[in-house]
């Protein structure tokens, strides 16, 4: 069992203000953190690898204690695995070489070569290889400590789609391979539902909300067949009728509002997208 309960104090945007982070998920587990930008997510992550103290709390692996009112292990012995956007590889080295500077163990770095699909790459540069091959590379090298938990703090966001949803694949295949805890970051949903067994909501500092991804996302209800968040990019009229396109996840679509509908609704607006019978539904979220 992983149990989180700490407080730290933070700076947002609208000033400061208490984070309290309240969870528990079983070990071997794949977890999501979920939540608007600045509200402490990250922090979360930093806390359980000892990168930052928590003013106040717990924080239990398993047996073990990392941080209480006695207890503050240094992050060297919390056997913890961090991955970032930004790779934090070491460019005069090469592939195998990365991975070695991690843990000294040949073996387990040619059969993560082999998960990540980089074995025709164990030689090359770093400096050599694609936005997509450094992050394989990366994760790859977080796993050669044999972590206990795994933390991801959005490894995949500035991926391209095709890329994004093989390396999800890749990171599916280790956690299986290893079975160690992994903790996510991330705001796609659909990422979200791919990996994760259970979602954890962050609003306002606190928990809000936990569950499964489909207890946690799914909006529709009664007749309705499907929900989806969106956005408004623009609304355009048209003889009688008002046209609004939405962007939906990372496609745009448009819609047909009724001058009712349009009313008090301007772009940039957060809207739910559902449909009941053959009618297409917009309202302000």
């Amino acid at each position: 069992m992983i149990e989180i309960s700490c407080k730290k104090e933070l700076n947002g945007g609208g000033g400061k203000f208490m984070l309290e982070a309240e969870l528990a998920f079983e070990s071997g587990e794949f977890v999501a953190l979920y939540g608007a930008s600045g509200g402490g997510k990250t922090t979360i992550l930093r806390l359980i690898a000892g990168f930052e103290a928590p003013q106040s709390g717990v924080i239990k692996v398993g047996d073990k204690i990392f941080f209480d009112e006695k207890t503050n292990l240094a992050p060297q012995k919390r056997n913890i695995g961090f991955l970032f956007q930004d790779y934090a590889l070491f460019e005069n080295m090469n592939v195998f070489k990365n991975l070695l500077f991690a843990n000294n163990d040949e073996n387990l770095a040619n059969k993560l070569l082999e998960i990540c699909e980089l074995k025709s790459l164990k030689n090359a540069k770093i400096s050599t290889l694609s936005g997509g091959q450094k992050q394989r590379v990366a994760l790859a090298r977080a796993v050669m400590r044999k972590p206990e938990i795994l933390l991801l703090d959005e490894p995949l966001s500035a991926l391209d789609n095709a890329m994004r949803e093989k390396l999800q694949d890749y990171l599916l295949a280790l956690h299986d391979e290893f079975k160690m805890s992994v903790i996510l970051v991330s705001h796609d949903i659909a990422e979200i539902y791919k990996l994760c067994s259970k979602v954890f909501v962050l609003e306002n500092g606190k928990i809000s909300r936990s569950g499964s991804a489909s207890e946690i996302f799914l909006k529709s209800a009664g007749s309705q067949k499907f929900a989806f968040n969106a956005k408004v990019l623009e609304i355009k009229k048209c003889d009688a009728i008002f046209v609004a396109s939405v962007l939906i996840n990372r496609q745009i679509c448009e819609v047909v509002l009724s001058s009712a509908e349009v009313d008090g609704l301007r772009a940039g607006d957060t809207v739910v997208v559902s449909t009941k019978a053959f009618g297409v539904n917009l309202v302000k979220a």
